[in-house]
């Protein structure tokens, strides 16, 4: 009954709320694991890309950019961006829309997958949200993410030459058509135990309970 129950989470970096959703799953995946008798979980991400047309250097605010893609008035993005930002100080992240620097993401993705293959991801995938959300660190040009990839203990000359070469980038292609096979068009999606989809951004309690809803369904099973 030890054994890890495994998330399979699908995000993108740029997404507001794929970096609330993973401060609520870790908040859920705590309570659920503090339940004790071996609970936990191993969490892997996903590739998930939500504007993959978005220029590397795109010129213009997170206001623009969203202005622009979703057709809406600035004053109604501003609205939305003052509303997720105090959604993200509820969990803990002071966001900085201000100093984002909206680009493209596949190289991230990729880096998330260069990580993934020496057992970093998860640090780098916290450190990638925390440069991007809060810092204004640029996360799209290949040398500024080697730099982050350094920045978790990971080689930066070998982390350059992979995202140079598009070493990773089949990985990241088929990461997103899983995601089409399973009809995952929004983003953060919580696959857990390869049986339950997650949708977004939920509470820590709902984490929890689904997470102690799979853990009694195997013990049922090996009663």
């Amino acid at each position: 009954m030890s054994e890890p129950i495994k998330i399979d989470i699908w995000s993108d970096i740029a997404c507001p709320w794929c970096y609330i959703g993973k401060r609520k799953f870790e908040a859920g995946s705590g309570l659920f694991a503090g339940a004790g008798d071996g609970r936990g979980v191993e969490v892997e991400y996903h590739s998930f890309e939500l504007s993959p047309d978005t220029p590397v250097d795109f010129e213009g605010s997170e206001v623009d950019f969203l202005a622009g893609h979703k057709g809406l008035p600035a004053s109604q993005v501003e609205q939305m961006l003052e509303r997720v930002t105090g959604i993200a100080s509820s969990v803990g992240l002071d966001y900085d829309f201000d100093s984002l620097r909206h680009t493209n993401t596949v190289k991230a993705h990729e880096l998330l997958h260069f990580a993934k293959a020496r057992g970093a991801q998860l640090e780098l995938a916290e450190r990638l949200f925390r440069a991007y959300f809060i810092e204004g660190r640029h996360v799209g040009r290949v040398a500024d993410l080697a730099d982050l990839a350094a920045e978790v203990g990971l080689d930066r000359a070998e982390a350059l030459a992979a995202l140079e070469s598009g070493q990773y980038l089949a990985d990241v292609r088929a990461d997103q058509a899983t995601a089409t096979e399973f009809g995952i068009n929004g983003v953060p999606f919580f696959v857990i135990d390869g049986r339950y989809g997650v949708s977004g951004a939920q509470d820590a309690q709902t984490f929890a309970q689904v997470l102690e809803q799979v853990w009694s369904e195997r013990a049922a099973v090996t009663a």
